[in-house]
């Protein structure tokens, strides 16, 4: 609807600003200033519980309230401790949150940081609210990137086996040190394995790859609070076919056909050369164009998996299915929710959160990068820094459709600069109330309510 409710600054001595007046204005033929006239006697009549009701240009509707509106208020949280804030009467539904689903090719890096914890407190809150909650995490280990980073792994496995140099000069590896470790965990634990011929021994050392590149993600979870419900694995759908099972039943739904795709915006139209490939119609659905479901060697495009994982998604009964995308899939929101809509002919079933970039500053300078992770900077080195409850405020402090500048040196200082300072310190003065009555904030406080005066 557009309405809020906030706290206005300090200078209009109120406790709430709403901009109700301003969006119902067209609605209502009427200047907002005057509608906000107009409701403010309608609010002045519950005198009661308002102090106060100013209205500020262009419209804005500032509230003071009444001390015995507080008092209620505090008695309605100690009355209903546990279920405060929810929605009893809202009818509960089943949500599967997909979040994270970063290639398992190696640790998570800063990025990955904020959308991790974007979609963690949203399944938090879901689940506050009654809603049932499924956290789920698409595990990419399919196609050339996991190629590569198996082929990474087994050099650094001859380089620890044979002596044999690392090829860094191979843009197609991984460069990582941290692939050292996983060459040794693969190598100590597989004592049969004979590391002489890649090609006898590449898909089982594909599983054991992926299989520490997921070690060690859950290990960066883990440091930031985050624990996943489910692990899907796009090769097994491949696998189980079910990415030719989708496009079949999106074909009999006639969505689906062959045709040419002109060139990608950026790239020279001399260099692409139309070919007649299997196409989804996402253009029926307002997508700018159709999409390829096949690649030219006629395997399945990245698109075809992810629309045969969501095909999965649907057919687990989740009444909303919510996925949280890093910056750089913004583009990616319209063909996914067209598939999504094709499946189901529901609009609104997929829900897309997009985590935009975040800066770090240190020294008024950005942070240097890790030189053991590769070419950036890990959630370990974050919370080496900060810690796990410092990067989880501050990645929320803003809304997720912004950049974040994550500045170090704010969140250690103790200033009016540092948001967290303050949570940190009105914890403190709270700990200090219960120590001065003989309480213990960690324990359960049994507070006799009738014999407290909250007017005062």
């Amino acid at each position: 609807t557009g309405i809020t409710v906030e706290i206005p600054p300090s200078k209009f001595n109120s406790d709430i600003s709403t901009n109700v007046a301003l969006v119902l204005s067209k609605l209502n033929q009427k200047n907002p200033n005057d509608l906000a006239h107009i409701l403010s006697e309608h609010l002045k009549k519950n005198d009661k519980l308002i102090d106060n009701i100013s209205v500020v240009k262009p419209g804005f509707i500032n509230i003071k309230f009444k001390k015995v509106f507080w008092s209620n208020f505090v008695k309605e949280i100690l009355n209903n401790s546990k279920t405060f804030g929810v929605n009893l009467n809202e009818v509960k539904k089943n949500y599967l949150v997909e979040f994270v689903s970063a290639n398992p090719t190696g640790p998570l890096h800063v990025g990955h940081c904020r959308g991790a914890i974007i979609g963690d407190v949203i399944s938090n809150i879901l689940k506050f609210n009654k809603h049932k909650v499924t956290k789920e995490y698409y595990v990419n280990d399919y196609g050339n990137q996991i190629i590569n980073f198996t082929n990474s792994v087994y050099f650094r496995i001859r380089e620890i086996l044979f002596n044999e140099p690392f090829p860094e000069n191979n843009k197609d590896l991984y460069p990582g040190e941290y692939l050292r470790d996983f060459a040794e965990n693969i190598i100590n634990s597989n004592k049969k394995i004979n590391f002489e011929n890649y090609e006898t021994i590449s898909t089982q050392l594909t599983l054991l790859s992926v299989e520490e590149g997921l070690k060690l993600i859950k290990n960066n979870l883990n440091l930031i609070g985050i624990k996943h419900d489910n692990f899907i694995s796009e090769k097994q759908l491949v696998i189980n076919n079910e990415v030719e099972k989708v496009v079949n039943y999106l074909q009999v739904k006639n969505f689906v056909y062959k045709g040419k795709i002109k060139a990608p915006e950026g790239e020279s139209d001399k260099n692409w050369v139309e070919r007649e490939q299997l196409l989804f119609k996402s253009t029926n659905f307002g997508d700018d164009k159709d999409r390829a479901l096949q690649k030219s060697d006629g395997s399945w495009t990245y698109f075809a998996s992810d629309v045969a994982y969501h095909k999965n998604k649907l057919d687990r009964n989740y009444d909303y299915l919510v996925n949280i995308l890093g910056a750089d899939h913004s583009g990616y929101i319209k063909r996914i929710s067209s598939s999504v809509e094709a499946l189901t002919n529901i609009n609104g079933k997929l829900i897309c959160k997009v985590s935009q970039l975040v800066k770090l500053i240190k020294n008024k300078k950005p942070f240097k990068m890790s030189k053991r992770k590769g070419d950036y900077i890990t959630i370990e080195d974050l919370i080496n820094e900060v810690g796990k409850d410092a990067t989880r405020f501050i990645m929320l402090s803003r809304s997720s459709d912004v950049e974040l500048e994550f500045d170090f040196d704010n969140v250690i200082a103790k200033s009016k600069e540092n948001p967290l300072y303050y949570v940190q310190y009105s914890y403190a003065r709270i700990c200090s109330v219960f120590r001065n009555v003989g309480k213990n904030i960690n324990s359960e406080i049994n507070i006799d309510k009738s014999e407290i005066d909250y007017s005062k």
